[in-house]
C-alpha cells in the first residue's frame, strides 16, 4: 500500500477532514462529543474502562504476539529515523513494550507512566535487562514532569485519549521539548475496529490537531497509512 503522508500547518488544518477509514459524519460527532463531555468523567472512563483487567493481565496483552501483530513496532521505530543518542520521553510506559526497544536502537529513554506498579515491573525489567540507558519516572496525571528542553522526542502510544485538559498538558510537553524536538503520537482511528478501547474512548485526527493547535504546535505531519489501525501524528 502506498504511504500517505501529508503536512499540515495550522492556519489551514482547523477545517481539515480525515477521510481515512472514518466517515466525515464520525469527525463531527468526534468533535461535539469533546466539547460537550465532561473532560473529568471522559478521562476516567477510560482509565477505569482499562483498569478493568488487572496490571498482570495488562502486561500480558501489551507484551503479547497479538500487539506486535497490529502495532508494528518495526515499523514505528523506522519511521522515528536515526535515534541513537536522542533523549526520548514514553508517555504512558506501561510494561516498556516501545522503551525497551528504544533504548535497544540507543536511545536514551525516560519512561513514565502514573502507575506505579507499571513502574516496579518495568524497573525489575530494566534490571533484569541491564538496560543502562532507560530512567523510569514516575508522573502525575497532569504533567509530564519534564525538565525544560530535556527530550529529543516525545512519544505517547495509545494513551493520549487518557489524559485529560490536554492542551494544557501538551503545552508542558512541548516546553520541556527541545526547540527541534518533535511530539509523535500514535493513538487508534475513531471507528470499529478488532483492538483499542471502545469508539466513545477514541479521538478523531481533526479533535487531536485541534488540541495540539491550542497547545502551541505550529505543524503537524499526519500518517494514517502506515498502521493498520492506528494513526500517527507528528509534531513540532
Amino acid at each position: 500500500m502506498k504511504k500517505i503522508a501529508f503536512i499540515i500547518t495550522f492556519f489551514l488544518c482547523f477545517g481539515c477532514k480525515n477521510n481515512h477509514r472514518v466517515s466525515n459524519t464520525d469527525q463531527v460527532k468526534g468533535n461535539g462529543h469533546e466539547h460537550h463531555e465532561d473532560k473529568q468523567s471522559k478521562h476516567s472512563s477510560a482509565n477505569e474502562h482499562m483498569h478493568r483487567s488487572s496490571v498482570k493481565d495488562l502486561i500480558e496483552r501489551f507484551e503479547s504476539p497479538e500487539r506486535d501483530a497490529y502495532q508494528q513496532p518495526q515499523k514505528v521505530l523506522e519511521y522515528l529515523g536515526d535515534i541513537q543518542g536522542q533523549t526520548i520521553m514514553d508517555i504512558g510506559a506501561g510494561s516498556g513494550y516501545f522503551s525497551v526497544k528504544l533504548a535497544e536502537k540507543g536511545a536514551t529513554v525516560i519512561a513514565a507512566d502514573v502507575d506505579d506498579e507499571f513502574q516496579e515491573f518495568l524497573k525489575s525489567r530494566i534490571e533484569k535487562n541491564d538496560l543502562k540507558n532507560i530512567e523510569t519516572r514516575k508522573i502525575p496525571y497532569d504533567s509530564p514532569n519534564l525538565k525544560e528542553k530535556e527530550a529529543d522526542i516525545v512519544l505517547i502510544v495509545n494513551t493520549y485519549h487518557h489524559i485529560e485538559n490536554r492542551p494544557k498538558y501538551f503545552a508542558k510537553v512541548k516546553k520541556g521539548t527541545k526547540s527541534n524536538g518533535e511530539l509523535v503520537i500514535i493513538d487508534f482511528f475513531k471507528t470499529d475496529i478488532p483492538v483499542g478501547p471502545p469508539v466513545n474512548h477514541k479521538l478523531s485526527i481533526d479533535v487531536v490537531v485541534n488540541e495540539l493547535k491550542k497547545a502551541g504546535y505550529t505543524s503537524v505531519n499526519v500518517n494514517v497509512d502506515l498502521l493498520p489501525y492506528q494513526y500517527i501524528i507528528k509534531a513540532k
